[in-house]
Order: structure tokens, then sequence, then C-alpha cells
């Protein structure tokens, strides 16, 4: 008797620019967290600035990439190309990691981070839409959430490594700064000789600048429901800096301030491609309810613990509602914006959680000044509760 061959379809396999955009990421991150891990201890210890202009200045530093993001979503489906504003944003980035360790105040801080996070702007949304634009449908879930683990993993190896560098520099967080700069020239390399760009689509469907109103329409009730969840949710997940701040009130040693992005990242990284994955076989809705209740959780457990045993136990739940909704809204969004216009869809979206993030962080610093960490922590949970009613409420909108 013959054997039949085997004329099962393959499944789909996660295209090589979309490992090169992730590795691209995990150097980025690496560059940035060392950074960032530092900074805010750096703005309140070396340079004597107050908890709300940390705020304030991450606040800003953020909004201004979402700001970015919208226009060079524009610029890129105008184009047709991704590659050429992945490179610049990277590039832009890169250049910036030298002027952190040459800041003697505020100025130069906010300028570099200012630089550093147009950079984010300019590379994001081309970079998300290139993701869409290679990637087959069914398993762009998997895809977001590869390049969101391999980022997350940056994002806890450069905390590591500013560890380690506080360790052996002794506490010299200039000359850690230093270093920084060369995981971000390896990943403008990367991009570079790593990333290929899609043909672009027809001409005649791409957007114009500035889009139009009957652009936007086009978007359709789902995108802006996606749209408006997302901007709830930020309001919720204010800047990790207070993480940071808050162990550090606990009593975390000064030159172990990083771990706590460790920690975080750790299980942020871990969870982002498991949850990618199941993305694409259960409710949107019901995981953005899970991650919704887990910050809920997070956030109420940093409220009210004194110890760092249970500082750490929220801050790894606040990495794991990270890990189930960060690669999820981006599939969401993919999925609901025309292929002609997906860039701007990233745009449009980063630009309303940006300006929510900047909203969320000013009032988490001056919360913080005026009431302590517990009311920072509390004003998180409210919002964390109504963006679980919505993704409630409108589950059917966005599955």
């Amino acid at each position: 008797m013959m054997l039949s061959p085997d004329i099962s379809p393959r499944k789909p396999v996660i295209p090589r620019t979309v490992w090169a955009l992730g590795f691209v990421s995990l150097f980025m991150d690496i560059s940035s967290e060392i950074v960032h891990a530092l900074l805010p201890l750096f703005l309140t210890s070396t340079l004597g600035l107050s908890v709300a202009l940390v705020g304030l200045v991450d606040g800003i530093a953020e909004s201004t990439a979402s700001i970015a993001k919208i226009f060079s979503g524009y610029v890129s489906d105008r184009l047709r190309r991704r590659k050429p504003l992945i490179l610049l944003g990277y590039g832009l980035a890169a250049l910036s990691k030298p002027l952190f360790p040459l800041a003697e105040g505020l100025a130069m801080v906010l300028s570099a981070r200012f630089a550093d996070r147009i950079g984010k702007g300019i590379r994001g949304a081309p970079r998300d839409a290139l993701i869409a634009d290679v990637t087959p449908q069914a398993i762009r879930g998997r895809a977001y959430g590869l390049r969101q683990a391999l980022d997350t993993v940056g994002a806890f190896v450069g905390p590591l490594l500013a560890v380690g560098l506080m360790y052996l520099l002794a506490s010299d967080m200039r000359a850690v700064f230093w270093i920084a700069v060369i995981p971000a020239g390896l990943a403008v390399l990367l991009v570079l000789f790593g990333v290929k760009d899609q043909v672009g689509h027809d001409a005649e469907h791409a957007a114009r600048i500035p889009i139009q109103f009957k652009d936007v329409t086009r978007f359709g009730k789902e995108f802006q429901t996606v749209l408006v969840i997302g901007t709830v949710f930020t309001l919720a997940r204010f800047s990790e800096a207070f993480l940071i701040l808050k162990a550090s009130a606990d009593g975390l040693p000064f030159a172990l301030a990083p771990l706590v992005l460790v920690a975080m990242n750790i299980v942020y990284a871990l969870g982002a491609y498991p949850a990618g994955t199941l993305s694409d076989h259960f409710s949107s809705s019901r995981l953005l309810i899970f991650g919704a209740v887990t910050l809920i959780a997070a956030d109420l457990v940093l409220a009210f613990s004194s110890s760092l045993y249970g500082t750490f136990f929220g801050i790894a739940l606040w990495g794991l509602h990270m890990a189930v909704t960060q690669g999820l809204f981006a599939k969401l969004v993919a999925h609901h914006s025309p292929q002609a216009l997906r860039a701007s869809a990233f745009g449009i979206f980063n630009l309303a959680t940006g300006l929510a993030l900047l909203f969320a962080s000013i009032i988490a610093g001056v919360l913080w000044d005026y009431a302590g960490p517990a009311a920072t922590f509390l004003i998180g949970a409210s919002f964390a509760t109504l963006a679980a009613l919505m993704c409630l409420r409108r589950s059917g909108s966005i599955d």
C-alpha cells in the first residue's frame, strides 16, 4: 500500500526581518536601560531635582516620542518605505547617548531625553508597520510577541549591566553612561545590514500629508475603540521611574537600583512571546481584562507594601501586565487599520497614549511629592479598573 505524501500546509514562520528588528530593539534597549535604570537617582541625588521634575522629564520625553510617531507614520505611508525612517530613528537615539554623561543640569538631561525619544518616535510606527507588512496575519501575534520579548531581554540585561558597571566603576554613573554608547552603535549597524524593507503598496492608496479627515474615518469604530482603551491603559501605567523610586524609598541600596527594572523586565520578557501566541488563538478582550486586573493588583501591592519583598512582588506583577498587553495592542492596531494607512494608525495610537503618559507621569509625580507613594499607585489602580470595565463592555468591538 502506497503512503500518500504529506500535503498539509506548512506552518508560517516568523520572517527574518522580524528577527532582525527584534535584535535591533534588544541592543538599543540595553543601551537605553543602562541609562534609564540610573537616571531617576542621578536626577534626584546627583542633580538635586524633585520627584515631580523626574515625572515631568519622563512624561515630556515619552510624549515627544509619541508625537514624532504620528508624523513618521504618515511619512512612511507616503514614501511606501519603512527602513529609512527606522534607520534615522535608531541613529538619532544612538547620537543622543553621549549627552547623558556630559549633563551638568536639567537642561542637558532634558535635551538628551528629548533627542533619544524623538529617535524612538521616528522609528516606532514604521517598525511596527513593517512587522505587519512582512508577517502573515495568522502569526502576527507571535511576531509582535517575539519582537517585544527580545526588546525586553535588552530591558533587563541593560540594568544588570548597570549594576555590574556601578560595582566595577565605584558608582561612577557618568562612566557607566559612556559605556551605554556601544550597544546603541551595534543596533544602528544591525538596521543597516539586517533589516530588509518591504516593497511599497500602490501609490494611489498612500496616505496624504497631512492626513485628511476622510482618511481618519477609514479606520473604523474598531480602531477607535482600541485607541480609547489603549489611552486609558496608559493613564494607569505611568513612568517606570516611580518603581525605582518606590524600591529606593523602601530601602534598596543606591547601587542596586537597576535591579528594579531587571525584575520587571525578566517577567516581561518571559511572558511577551507566550502572550503574543495566545493572542492568535484567544479573545483579545479577555487578555486585556487579565492585563488590567494584573495591573490593579500590582498597584495595590505597591501602594500598601512597606518591605522590599512586597515591592518586588508588585514590580513583577507590573511586568506581567506589560507582557500581556503591549504586544496585543500592537496586533490590534495592525488588525483594525487599512494596510495603506497602517503606519499612520500606529502613529495616531502612539500619539494618544504618549500624551496620556505625559499626563499620568506629571500627576504621579505631584501626588508623590504632596500625598506620598500610596496615592500615586492608588490613582493608577483606579484607571486600570476603568480600563477593565471598558474592555468588558466593548469586547465585541475589538475581538
